[in-house]
């Protein structure tokens, strides 16, 4: 084999990164352009909790003269980031199945569409569940000479990052099953590092999270759900022994060339 022929699978690779990756972010355009169209509304609804925790008579503020501007441009991309996932999980999908065997890939259209799910339930679990109690209890800290005065700016990035998280990390059941279904992992793996894995929950909670026990318990505990789930996918779906074997099906097209 000549040194040519050694670099074309991995220069094929690369083109085949770059194509997705423009796709993904032709996806992403088109997705912020019509988000930007509807941008009031979408920072309205966003804000929605943290309104209702101020109570009447409380507004946010901008303390720049671009910040509104800025935080409507990070609105629309990130809600165009949101509605392009189903292209985005598929291009990740489809990018890492050649190392699935053919009868492995007619599963990948089901991943990507759990994979959409699962990003908007942890996305929503955020919003509706979390938001709430953890608004709560930072304005709990407000005084009588002490006003909390939140920034379009600060809340844009405090609720982008934490929705983002959740979105995330409810992949996790999607990702380990895979990874079983590969052979990385094995259910009697997941079952002895078990302790092992709700430190990392309880641990990595405490690092995407603000400083507060309460938020860190409401992602660690649906981490430690999502891990048992995990485990289930695991026993369905791991590698079987005679999966390892080669395809019967290229079998026949070997014969049959030959």
């Amino acid at each position: 084999m000549t040194q040519e022929e050694e670099r074309t699978p991995l220069t094929e690779h690369l083109t085949e990164l770059r194509d997705r990756l423009v796709r993904a972010f032709i996806a992403v355009g088109v997705g912020f352009v019509i988000a930007y169209c509807f941008k009031e509304r979408l920072f309205e609804f966003l804000t929605a909790p943290l309104v209702t925790a101020l109570g009447a008579g409380n507004k946010m503020i901008f303390t720049g003269l671009p910040e509104a501007f800025f935080t409507y441009l990070k609105v629309s991309l990130l809600t165009g980031l949101v509605l392009a996932t189903p292209v985005l999980f598929y291009e990740f999908w489809m990018f890492v199945s050649p190392g699935l065997y053919r009868s492995e890939k007619k599963f990948m259209i089901p991943v990507v569409m759990l994979s959409v799910v699962f990003f908007m339930l942890g996305s929503s679990f955020g919003y509706f569940v979390v938001f709430p109690y953890g608004f709560q209890f930072f304005l709990g800290f407000s005084t009588d000479t002490i006003q909390a005065m939140p920034s379009m700016k600060e809340y844009l990035g405090f609720s982008s990052k934490m929705l983002l998280a959740f979105g995330f990390v409810f992949e996790l059941p999607l990702v380990i099953t895979f990874m079983a279904r590969m052979g990385l992992v094995s259910v009697a793996f997941l079952k002895k590092n078990r302790k092992y894995a709700v430190l990392i929950f309880f641990t990595g909670s405490a690092l995407i999270t603000p400083p507060d026990v309460v938020t860190q318990i409401m992602m660690a505990i649906p981490l430690m759900i999502l891990y048992e789930i995990s485990i289930v996918g695991a026993r369905v779906f791991q590698k079987k022994r005679a999966d390892t074997e080669e395809d019967p099906e290229d079998d026949a097209v070997e014969e049959d060339s030959e």
